[in-house]
């Protein structure tokens, strides 16, 4: 096993390690900004976070909050062992797409029900995802859809040789 150096957080900051496993859900009222070719495809104060051990955070948005025409269904499922099953969106803005860049749980696990009618997005695949006007810094690795801010401190999961945290 891998022995993990945790960053120490200063003031105002989080450390991932501190983060439950199963994980925690929260409402955040940081304005979150998505912008995809260019032009905003969501923009909301009424976001959730998952909190998950080694993992920065996943923030997750009302569909409300996604301007129309923008979510379209995509190819695929996966299953989490605390949230349950989720479907792939694709986002699109204008001429530009990002295939199965979002996901949703339909009907996610019991202790999860702040996550019904809302999506994540992988901030890779997006032109800039903002948190309280911060620019994240996506997480490493195709898996994993955390928002790395100043907020937060790793090691995160997902660079090359965090396969077993």
């Amino acid at each position: 096993m891998t022995t993990v150096k945790r960053e120490k957080p200063g003031p105002g900051q989080e450390s991932v390690w501190d983060y439950p496993r199963p994980p925690r859900v929260e409402p955040v009222s940081d304005r979150i900004v998505i912008r995809l070719g260019g032009e905003v495809v969501a923009d909301t104060t009424d976001a959730v976070r998952v909190l998950e051990t080694s993992h920065p955070p996943v923030y997750y948005l009302p569909r409300s909050a996604f301007t129309g025409g923008s979510l379209e269904p995509a190819a695929g499922s996966s299953f989490c062992e605390f949230k349950g099953a989720a479907r792939y969106l694709s986002v699109r803005s204008g001429d530009t797409g990002a295939e199965r860049s979002a996901w949703f749980d339909p009907t996610p696990s019991a202790g999860y029900e702040l996550l019904v009618d809302r999506v994540a997005v992988y901030p890779s695949a997006m032109d800039d995802c903002t948190v309280a006007g911060e620019s994240v810094t996506p997480q490493a690795g195709d898996f994993y859809g955390g928002w790395i801010t100043s907020r937060v401190v790793g090691p995160f999961k997902g660079e090359p040789g965090t396969l077993g945290w």
